[in-house]
């Protein structure tokens, strides 16, 4: 079924929220290899997941779920935390300082299944979809991770 031209696609997003490791994690700062430093990949990279609702199987709200398991696993998987900067000669770094990733809430106005073959590349919702990350003339400063999460 496809998306009605009498629907319109909304969606509501609280204010994006830093969500930082659950614990201490080491404070230092780590080179990007020279793969990852390659001046044609500095961008950021929309990805987007679509997962069935859980509504009546659990008793957990799936955003609380997220969020706190976002807190848990930044413990382990620290330098997402953390910001990359510029070194000498242009070499990129992240700068594993906990400052975190960003972190929101966003529902719409109509189900997954209103939008029948949209989400498959190229999904024309994408834009509708996505939080926009702040302007940071690049990657540089910039939080590592954005997500969004809906019930």
């Amino acid at each position: 079924m496809a998306l009605s031209n009498t629907v319109v696609f909304q969606v509501k997003r609280r204010e994006p929220e830093l969500i930082v490791p659950d614990k201490p994690t080491p404070n230092e700062i780590k080179p990007l290899s020279d793969i990852d430093d390659h001046e044609s990949l500095r961008f950021l990279v929309p990805i987007i997941f679509f997962y069935p609702s859980t509504t009546g199987k659990s008793s957990h709200d799936p955003v609380h779920v997220i969020r706190k398991g976002l807190g848990k696993a930044l413990v382990f998987y620290y330098p997402f935390a953390g910001r990359i900067f510029e070194g000498a000669d242009r070499k990129l770094m992240v700068n594993c300082n906990s400052q975190g990733v960003v972190f929101l809430e966003a529902n719409a106005n109509i189900k997954i299944e209103q939008l029948g073959h949209g989400i498959f590349p190229p999904c024309p919702y994408m834009d509708d979809f996505l939080c926009t990350a702040p302007d940071s003339g690049g990657i540089i400063g910039c939080p590592l991770l954005f997500f969004q999460a809906s019930h």
